[in-house]
């Protein structure tokens, strides 16, 4: 009983890689491991550092995945499969993309990518190098590449619904995603996918391979490669004459020649040239995972991950009326001048490995590994001009100044990020008497993090038109280390109340020390009822893309070099205008939950959750003169030659609290086949600001805030009110059909450039997704889904909001101005670039435009 304890302990304490080894089995072997998985799987590392407990009896709430799930959702990434799988699980592909293209913002409870945990076999994986600046979810945050993990390497995945920086560190403030790897050491799977949208874009090809082999009779090596393709779905909406000729026309008095121009170009593009949508993307992914078992219970383990993956994607067009020359670069010789379309290309590299080992060392069940990881993103430009550095050429030309300024350039290398971590864990954990376990460990950690400049071109004068690259001065390597200790102890105070205790304590080399626990119990009811709870404190520390990135624009303004966009909280700009050095977030969290299990078929869970957050840090709006010379503001601006400027700061605490639950009844007869019902959902009670924002002192006094309405949305209301999967499962014969519907909630913007007495709400909507599968033979599935069947899409509504009553009559108003609009058309044309992003303005939206998508896959295992 001992060992078997040791065992199951030291299962969790490290990854939870299983020891079975299994082969490749046929489509009924498949389908019952799966069952057992889900329903009454030991869940591993995730959650607890104790004895192992099932999914109704963990003292936290799990979502444990089987790799069958995931795949019967036929999304194209595994961040995208998590969403139509886990209600409290979010993410969306932004339609203005640039390098958000390359990798889309994901959270967990509405609370940002940055406070979400990524594990691949229990082992923190490495963040991304890029972070949000856009207007988008997620801004000023930095995530994790899961859509880098091949779907058909993944055994299972676990997703802790609770905060746990106690167990891991920061960054788990709101949850943890534990990638689990296929162990399996024989057998060969070999899948083909293809997919197409509704509207015959977004062509989809893929190939994949997973093969495991064996390593005599005491380990295996389990290898999958994968290579795909998604072609460009563009979404572009038919684009407004009469709001073109406003925006880039001269006022009443042109009018008319303003909407004939308009008129005229979108005649020939009615939706004005521009490609948003969803991207061109390749993605070459590989990954292996291994164990070596040797005599006495040691083993050794490793694994490792590698994606190299590249998207075309496109700015807006540059229509004539707007950008009214393109320099004669963009065109052939003598053609007529009809506009131009800048191309953003990304390429993105993310790896990974761990290598470790296991062993017992008096009676302590012990893990020592070392993972190293990095994420590398290149950007270019293309089909774009420096407008300023061609009116420089053309102004030497004129003046006959030489030598002549350099020009004619089309194609820009914008620079780009780097971002690598080393991880040292150690991990011990024994039972020291019957129903009383301890367990402590360490993890030491070095990142870094660098930003990469452009050439001159891309950054010179106005930069490459679209996006301007990373100045030298900007560009630069920063370093930081910590290390955290932490211990605890599982024990029965009875046979029905379980307490696991959790401390942690942390030193990082840029900002000192926190201290955190976690306190979580389970109560056995009866054998079908158990109460379970959690208490806990945590910590997230600003990341290194927080305190370093800048971003600047120069202008040459008065006899003077001004500067404007992003500075780095360590800058001389931030300090002029006393922005304070960042310190890490703080949390609470307090979790309640309950688990009936009538039957081995039949399960539910209800959990409670409420996390308040202090000193969260945020990328504030850019602050600008306040138009008072006296003011202290403008004296600080004026005297660091700042125009206006963004920044991080840790501005404002937040609540977040909300309801998960999930019902499962599985084997319900239904003629000669077996019906499988599941229900989850995820329902956000609170997600706002507490209290007020803390703004430096400069800013305060001149009335402005590094927070307005738009940024708020985005943290708090940008994201479904709720979510809810309803889903239906049916085998008979050879045959499995399943029914998937996701029931996203209402979600609420304050668009930049939207009259701040309104806000856009996108409806609740339903998608509903079909797939049948089919075993054609021991060794030969065919699989058939379609995504979205009913072709649902984003729709929104504009409504009344800060001052209601003014809100309303411009809703109401039938008032014309000079362009022949309401007040209620002008501002539906502001939020949509003229109705270029019509079904989810320029913002963005809760789930994807593309509409009814078709997905095929043909899978053959020997």
């Amino acid at each position: 009983m001992k060992n078997a304890v040791q065992a199951a302990i030291l299962l969790l304490a490290t990854g939870g890689i299983a020891t079975a080894q299994t082969a490749t089995s046929t489509k009924a072997d498949e389908k019952a491991a799966a069952t057992q998985e889900v329903q009454q799987v030991v869940v591993t590392s995730t959650g607890t550092r104790g004895s192992n407990r099932t999914v109704i009896d963990t003292p936290v709430p799990v979502d444990v995945l089987a790799a069958t799930e995931l795949t019967k959702t036929a999304q194209a990434s595994l961040d995208k499969a998590l969403a139509f799988r886990v209600p409290s699980f979010n993410t969306v592909q932004t339609p203005v993309n640039d390098a958000t293209s390359l990798l889309d913002p994901y959270e967990i409870r509405n609370m940002g990518p940055s406070r979400s945990l990524i594990l691949i076999n229990g082992k923190r994986k490495n963040a991304s190098s890029l972070v949000y600046t856009q207007t988008s979810p997620g801004r000023g945050e930095s995530g994790a590449d899961i859509s880098a993990i091949p779907q058909d390497a993944i055994k299972r995945i676990e997703v802790l619904r609770d905060g746990a920086s106690a167990q891991y560190g920061s960054d788990a403030i709101s949850g943890v995603v534990n990638i689990i790897l296929k162990d399996n050491p024989e057998g060969t799977s070999i899948t083909g996918r293809t997919g197409v949208t509704h509207e015959g874009d977004g062509k989809m090809q893929a190939i994949s391979i997973n093969h495991g082999l064996a390593l005599g009779d005491s380990g295996f090596v389990n290898m999958t490669v994968d290579f795909s393709k998604n072609g460009l779905a563009s979404r572009s909406g038919i684009v407004s004459a009469r709001g073109e000729a406003a925006t880039f026309g001269n006022g009443p008095d042109t009018f008319a020649a303003d909407l004939a121009a308009a008129n005229a170009f979108l005649a020939k593009k009615p939706d004005a040239g521009n490609i948003n949508g969803s991207p061109d993307t390749r993605a070459a992914k590989f990954l292996i995972n291994t164990r070596y078992d040797f005599a006495g219970g040691a083993s050794m383990y490793a694994n490792a991950a590698y994606i190299d993956k590249k998207i075309d994607s496109y700015a807006n067009y540059r229509t004539p009326y707007w950008r009214p020359t393109d320099y004669g670069l963009l065109r052939p010789s003598g053609a007529p001048y009809e506009g131009y379309v800048p191309g953003f290309l990304g390429a993105l590299k993310d790896y990974n490995a761990t290598v470790g080992v296991k062993f017992d060392f008096a009676d302590w069940s012990s893990d020592v590994s070392l993972t190293f990881g990095g994420n590398e993103q290149t950007y270019t430009v293309t089909n774009s001009v420096n407008r300023g550095m061609e009116d420089a050429y053309l102004d030497a030309v004129a003046k006959k100044i030489t030598p002549l300024p350099p020009h004619g350039q089309t194609r820009f290398d914008a620079g780009g990020s780097k971002f690598n971590h080393t991880v040292f864990n150690a991990d011990f954990s024994k039972e020291i008497t019957k129903g009383v376990s301890a367990y402590f460990g360490t993890e030491i950690r070095a990142e870094q993090y660098t930003l990469v400049a452009g050439e001159p071109a891309s950054w010179l004068y106005s930069g490459a038109d679209s996006y301007a690259g990373n100045t030298p001065t900007n560009s630069f390597t920063s370093t930081r280390s910590n290390y955290g200790v932490y211990g605890g102890t599982m024990f029965d105070v009875t046979d029905a109340l379980v307490l696991d205790a959790t401390a942690r304590f942390e030193h990082y080399s840029d900002f000192g020390n926190a201290t955190i626990g976690k306190l979580s119990a389970k109560y056995k009811v009866n054998d079908e009822i158990t109460l379970r709870g959690s208490l806990s404190s945590g910590f997230r520390a600003p990341s290194l893309h927080q305190i370093y990135t800048q971003k600047a624009q120069y202008s040459f303004s008065g006899g003077s070099i001004q500067v404007s966009g992003l500075a780095s909280n360590v800058s001389a700009e931030a300090a002029a205008l006393g922005v304070p050095k960042l310190k890490a977030e703080k949390s609470t969290s307090i979790t309640l939950g309950i688990g009936y299990k009538p039957s081995k078929d039949t399960s539910m869970t209800l959990d409670y959750y409420n996390i308040s957050l202090k000193d969260r840090i945020i990328l504030g709006k850019e602050i600008k003169p306040s138009g008072v010379p006296t003011a202290e503001l403008d004296k600080i601006l004026k005297a660091a030659n700042i125009v206006s400027l963004s920044f991080f700061a840790n501005a404002l605490d937040s609540r977040t609290s909300g309801i998960d639950y999930v019902f499962n009844h599985r084997n319900m007869k239904l003629g000669d086949g077996k019906l499988h019902f599941n229900w989850s959902g995820n329902y956000s009670l609170k997600n706002e600001r507490d209290g007020e924002v803390n703004n430096p002192a400069a800013i305060a006094k001149a009335g402005q805030s590094v927070l307005d309405i738009t940024q708020e949305a985005l943290m708090f209301t940008s994201r479904p009110k709720y979510k809810s999967i309803i889903g239906f499962d049916y085998d008979i014969s050879d045959f499995n059909f399943s029914v998937n519907n996701t029931v996203f909630g209402p979600t609420k913007f304050r668009n930049a450039d939207l009259d701040q007495n309104l806000a856009v709400v996108f409806k609740t909507k339903t998608l509903t997704d079909f797939s049948v599968n089919y075993q054609i033979n021991k060794n030969m599935t065919l699989a058939f889904a379609i995504n979205n069947m009913f072709n649902v899409t984003p729709s929104w509504k504009l409504e009344a909001a800060g001052d209601k009553a003014k809100g309303q009559a411009i809703l109401d108003s039938k008032t014309v101005d000079y362009s022949g609009r309401t007040p209620a058309q002008i501002q539906s044309d502001n939020i949509t670039f003229n109705q270029r992003y019509s079904m989810v303005t320029y913002d963005g939206s809760h789930f994807s435009q593309l509409g009814r998508i078709y997905n095929l896959s043909l899978n053959y295992r020997f």
